[in-house]
């Protein structure tokens, strides 16, 4: 095959899988399914027929991508709103995994009598959740979530990666030493989760002193600086053998928070690279797959999904947040967006390499999961969401005419504020709103219609101000619009 035919090759499997994306959105089914499908086509059982069958080659490329993935979430993760949920989602990440995993375990050592080790090792990887193909559903059927549970997710899901992750290295450890006893995964999770936050610390406000001093010719190179920092991240922990997912996923959280130079244009870099790294993953794993080796396995892994959904899920959160503030229709709620994605299919390459899944009986039981999950719950999110009565309006992004990238010298924000209905601002002009004078209002978004602001201009309900303001303004502004007439 000539490099011509290669090159064409990949580029239909991207645009493909971009156009795909689309249909995925109008079908109400996360675009994952439609990747994993591409690559299975693609593969010895579809008409593709190309064969792929080296298991190194896709988990070294899940890894990669799932730093890439970790870290633009973390990015992209508003601090303020989930920092009122941090405690629940950190216990849903951490306790919330191992009951899972346990439960899990259990139901596989007895169903399918396999030894105590293998089985917590399955359970361990498929312990983990995938939020953002939750919140593609979700958007594509126009339906949001009532706060905050929409954070918590976001959280949970970004922040539980690492302890899978480490359950599936802990037990593989123990396979691999049998004379060692089980107490070993304390020091190692000790370890892990110590490193993991102690170099994605250090390395994000070491990112933001380089980035903001560097003063580099080439605006385009800043991302590119960016892209080598969060392997370097992932690899510097991964040497001290501690967490380099959560490195990553920390260091993008830290970096999401503070100001520094070019931070808008290196978030919407790795927004792009993260779908990426998305698609080139689950094609990749879609072509080790072989569907019809998928067959023999479908009635024990139907069964353990089952399990998995409607009770180690459940299990794991009701008892995770068994002491927070959160309701029965939450909880449900929270159980059933326990969607598997991703990490579980990587993980299960592990026990592959490591040579305890010869026949591949783990892969393809895990693999069959994730689809039975993403098929199942996926697809029913929405209504599930309005029968608990915890649905809200769909509030999309908004993209605005002008944007404004932050100095890290000067605590200056672009935000936007809405004027509330019964606001004593509506109806007034700008001038006589008492605003601070550091503030300036540099664009009014009035339904589709984009208004240049003055001083005699006259708010209206609903109406969008896009203001640019130091921090300490702020709380000033929302006072004054939040002020309800008399």
């Amino acid at each position: 095959m000539s490099i011509e035919q290669i090159v064409i090759i990949i580029a239909v499997f991207l645009v493909a899988s971009a156009v795909l994306s689309k249909l995925s959105d109008l079908a109400g089914v996360p675009a994952l399914l439609f990747f994993l499908g591409i690559g299975m086509l693609a593969g010895s059982d579809g008409p593709g027929g190309f064969y792929f069958d080296d298991a190194w080659l896709s988990q070294a490329m899940g890894t990669v991508a799932l730093a890439y993935i970790l870290f633009a979430g973390g990015l992209s993760t508003d601090v303020q709103a989930v920092r009122t949920v941090a405690k629940p989602a950190l216990v849903l990440s951490t306790a919330g995994v191992v009951i899972t995993a346990l439960v899990v375990g259990l139901f596989v050592k007895f169903f399918l009598n396999l030894p105590w080790l293998n089985a917590f090792l399955i359970g361990s990887i498929v312990s983990s959740t995938d939020a953002a193909a939750v919140f593609a559903v979700l958007r594509s059927k126009n339906v949001g979530l009532q706060e905050p549970l929409k954070p918590l997710l976001e959280l949970e899901s970004g922040s539980n990666d690492p302890m899978a992750v480490f359950l599936t290295i802990g037990f593989i450890t123990l396979l691999q030493n049998p004379e060692k006893s089980l107490f070993l995964l304390v020091p190692l999770f000790v370890q892990q989760m110590f490193f993991g936050a102690l170099v994605g610390y250090v390395m994000s406000r070491l990112f933001i002193w380089i980035v903001n001093r560097i003063k580099l010719f080439y605006d385009g190179l800043y991302p590119v600086l960016s892209l080598g920092w969060v392997l370097l991240i992932y690899g510097v922990t991964a040497q001290l053998n501690g967490s380099g997912f959560l490195a990553v996923y920390i260091a993008g959280i830290l970096l999401g928070k503070h100001l520094f130079i070019h931070k808008k244009s290196i978030i919407r870099f790795h927004d792009g690279i993260s779908w990426l790294m998305q698609i080139l993953m689950f094609l990749t794993l879609g072509l080790l797959v072989f569907p019809k080796h998928l067959i023999p396995i479908a009635g024990e892994g139907f069964l353990i999904s089952l399990v998995l959904i409607f009770l180690a899920r459940p299990a794991g959160v009701f008892i995770g947040l068994a002491f927070s503030r959160f309701n029965l229709r939450e909880k449900l709620l929270v159980s059933w967006v326990g969607l598997r994605g991703s990490v579980p299919i990587v993980l299960a390459t592990f026990p592959l390499l490591a040579g305890f899944d010869p026949d591949h009986f783990i892969f393809n039981l895990v693999f069959f999961i994730v689809i039975t999950s993403v098929l199942f719950q996926g697809t029913t999110i929405p209504y599930v969401a309005r029968l608990l009565k915890v649905d809200a309006p769909l509030v999309r992004k908004r993209r605005y005419a002008i944007d404004f990238d932050g100095s890290s010298k000067s605590d200056m924000k672009l935000e936007d504020f809405i004027v509330p209905y019964g606001s004593k601002a509506a109806n007034q002009p700008i001038l006589n709103l008492g605003l601070p004078k550091d503030i300036l209002i540099t664009l009014i978004i009035r339904g589709e219609e984009y208004i240049t602001p003055r001083g005699d201009t006259i708010l209206e309900e609903g109406d969008v101000l896009l203001l640019l303001a130091s921090a300490e303004s702020l709380p000033a502004v929302q006072k004054i619009l939040n002020k309800k007439t008399d």
